[in-house]
């Protein structure tokens, strides 16, 4: 069975090619495109992992993270973002988020550290 993965990020660009390059890599990808959808995926579906960027309309990555329902809240996250400075901080009081990915980011990380989490 496929892991599925949950991409939020409100640029339809980033969602679109983090969608192609891992279905390419074997993996079922659903997107949302604000902090409240994915929030609302993520409390309601099954997912193995998330990646979500930090700055979303309505919650950041880190708010959403907070308001997750248990067992989703054990769903590991990687946070994208192109603002690292003071991140770091928000991300201790967050335990499933698994790591901080600066944008502009190398696909090929991207995919190796996905495998990682998820192998």
């Amino acid at each position: 069975m496929k892991k599925t993965i949950l991409v939020v990020d409100d640029q339809p660009g980033i969602c679109m090619l983090l969608t192609d390059i891992l279905t390419e890599e074997g993996y079922h990808v659903e997107t949302a495109s604000t902090g409240k959808e994915g929030l609302e995926k993520m409390n309601t579906s099954v997912y193995h992992l998330v990646l979500m960027d930090y700055q979303l309309p309505i919650f950041n990555a880190f708010e959403v993270v907070k308001q997750l329902e248990k067992p989703n809240n054990q769903i590991p996250v990687i946070v994208m973002t192109g603002m690292t400075e003071g991140i770091v901080r928000e991300k201790e009081d967050c335990n499933n988020i698994v790591t901080i990915l600066s944008k502009p980011f190398n696909i090929k990380e991207v995919c190796e550290l996905v495998h990682s989490i998820l192998k």
